[in-house]
């Protein structure tokens, strides 16, 4: 059985070409990124300016109260992948015994209660000093103008808006003043501008001339001297104090009940981002690099080591075969996410073991599971999450109105819904991320960039949407939510744990081969992001498809685990699919005991992608027509 040969037609052409390649989820920073290229500056210049920009464009999919993760490889070691770890830790005040104090049962998926250490701009800047060649001052120049003179809003960024006004209004009102201006909600294609965030990047660029609170002292001399204090002035300076005095005041979170936050100076003061080594699994010849298991990253590595035992035939995501085996693999691998991931001892060598993958690869049969099916591991004792399909907050108590009574109650609604995560006619609050239905209700960004030199990254920021959490005046933006990916539940590998990064979902990519690294691919969709790329890898690395055809082609997940999301909610044998799978292939899943959602055609996945032949020096890069937002361009 030969593999699926891709459609002739794709919505637009694989750009190719030997300058400089840039793909992300907004056109305008494509077009940054782009432009710093042709002005000299190379992947990570570019990168950097993109990502700055798409905080002010993307303000519903990241912000730099959030986090981000990136991998990457330079020209100088072209076969080092390397992990730019920009996820906060939680704070020192964010303990189990906290919130159970505070009368909840989960981490909420809103408020600042919610939010770890933001590490998105300590990371930025990070790359930037070491790896960059630009002043910080030119890099920043782009998301100032946007965010100081206006850009032209998404339609989605209107809906968001439009989604959680009535909590702007009532319990949020920095955030009806910031996203709301005189009370009314942006209309598409309106300029909409935020005047605090470009005063707050300004202020940053000033640090590196002596003129910061934290750094207040002679000039810097050399370029890194003066990214450095701007590291400081975020970490140590105003925007530090700003985070502390902010969280104090308590605020609606998406438990319906009230609480302030526990975010200090202290904690701000304790975050650096940093650089670590990769996770990497060889398939078909290559080798893909990931992040470690403090982030959901090797579930992916673990799949394709589950795969990688199957013909060719069992891996074509196009035929009821291949869908099957390949969801049925993802489920194992994600059950053993929920077990063993987390900022801790996770063992990983075993995991990615061939005996291990024999083992879990046997668990595959011709019927859907309907089971959290963790592996055994040797010495350790898997965690089983409580398993809900539905769930709403405790509801409050009647005596003092703001301590939720612990229990709970069920309401009705498929789980990612808004009748599951907010109850039915309330605003939706937090990141449902992808639904179930693969409605997109909040999300991620991702950005690629590939140079003439060899330099390529691969990037996800995240968090911070502008409905995490109020936003903070003198700043322009707002706390995130990550801390929601921890349990409250003691001896978890991803139990709440002052100082510990939460498990997060952001998950880039960059891919290897004979040594050299050769792509740098991501996705935004939260619980999906890893799944879509699968996809992708399958269809380059064994179809032979292009990276715009693999994008093109139709997409599918499951939703046969718990949700890295409140309300952590799962739904056993859930698979959601694209129409455009076939169906033929669909009621093949279906007879096998899948339990299929249909999203339409073009729903699922926001891949974007860049590309270099090491012998030619010939680049590439695709990009998502899905939501047409996302853009590559190059030369």
């Amino acid at each position: 059985m030969s593999f699926t040969r891709p459609e002739t037609f794709t919505t637009r052409p694989t750009l190719q070409g030997t300058f400089g390649m840039s793909a992300t989820t907004h056109w305008l920073a494509t077009g940054t990124a782009q432009a710093v290229l042709e002005r000299g500056g190379n992947a990570f210049d570019a990168a950097t300016a993109a990502a700055f920009v798409l905080h002010v464009v993307e303000p519903h999919l990241n912000g730099p109260g959030g986090d981000m993760t990136g991998v990457f490889s330079t020209a100088e070691k072209p076969g080092k992948p390397v992990v730019l770890m920009g996820q906060g830790p939680a704070p020192a005040g964010a303990t189990v015994q906290h919130f159970r104090a505070e009368g909840l049962e989960l981490v909420p998926g809103s408020g600042a209660l919610a939010a770890a250490v933001p590490g998105a701009v300590d990371a930025w800047l990070l790359l930037l000093r070491d790896h960059g060649t630009w002043e910080l001052a030119e890099v920043l120049d782009f998301a100032i103008r946007y965010a100081r003179d206006g850009h032209p809003v998404l339609p989605r960024v209107c809906s968001t808006i439009s989604a959680v006004a009535e909590l702007f209004r009532e319990h949020w009102p920095t955030s009806a003043d910031l996203w709301m201006p005189e009370g009314r909600i942006p209309e598409e294609g309106e300029l909409v501008r935020n005047p605090a965030f470009a005063r707050t990047l300004q202020k940053l660029v000033q640090a590196g001339a002596g003129l910061g609170e934290a750094f207040a002292a002679e000039p810097a001399h050399t370029r890194e001297e003066r990214i450095e204090a701007a590291r400081r002035e975020w970490s140590e300076g105003f925007v530090a104090r700003a985070v502390a005095e902010s969280v104090r005041t308590p605020h609606r979170h998406s438990s319906g009940t009230d609480h302030s936050g526990v975010m200090t100076m202290a904690d701000m003061a304790g975050f650096r981002a940093s650089l670590e080594d990769a996770a990497t699994f060889e398939f078909r010849g290559h080798t893909i690099a990931k992040t470690g298991p403090w982030g959901q990253g090797p579930a992916l590595l673990q799949t394709l080591a589950i795969l990688a035992g199957f013909d060719d035939d069992h891996l074509d995501p196009s035929t009821e075969l291949g869908a099957h085996t390949i969801l049925e693999a993802q489920k194992l691998a994600l059950a053993d996410r929920e077990a063993y991931y987390g900022d801790a001892d996770v063992p990983l060598d075993y995991l990615l073991s061939e005996d291990y993958a024999a083992s879990r690869r046997e668990l595959i049969t011709e019927d859907a599971s309907h089971e959290l099916r963790p592996g055994s591991v040797p010495g350790r004792e898997p965690y089983v999450p409580t398993l809900r399909t539905e769930y709403a907050p405790p509801a409050p108590s009647d005596d003092d109105g703001g301590s939720p009574a612990l229990g709970g109650r069920a309401t009705p609604g498929r789980p990612g819904s808004a009748a599951a995560t907010a109850g039915v006619g309330e605003p939706t609050i937090g990141e449902p991320s992808v639904a179930s239905n693969g409605e997109t209700r909040g999300d991620t960004c991702h950005i690629d960039v590939v140079d003439r030199w060899g330099n390529m990254v691969s990037a996800t920021p995240s968090g911070g949407w502008l409905q995490s959490s109020p936003a903070i005046p003198e700043l322009g933006f707002c706390l995130g939510t990550r801390l929601q990916m921890t349990w409250l539940e003691p001896g978890t590998p991803s139990t709440l744990t002052p100082g510990k990064r939460p498990r997060t979902t952001l998950t880039p990519t960059l891919v290897l081969r004979d040594g050299v690294a050769v792509s740098a691919l991501g996705s935004p969709g939260g619980d999906q992001q890893d799944q879509w790329q699968l996809l992708y890898l399958l269809r380059t690395i064994v179809g032979g498809y292009s990276p715009q055809q693999a994008i093109d082609a139709p997409a599918f997940h499951t939703t046969s685990m718990p949700g890295s999301f409140w309300p952590r909610t799962w739904e056993p044998g859930g698979a959601v699919v694209e129409d455009r799978l076939g169906d033929d292939v669909i009621a093949g899943l279906e007879r096998r005991g899948h339990r299929i959602t249909r999203a339409g055609d073009w729903t699922l996945g926001r891949l974007s992608a860049v590309v270099r032949d090491p012998r030619t020096g010939v680049l590439q890069a695709a990009a998502n027509p899905r939501g047409a937002q996302g853009y590559a361009a190059g030369r």
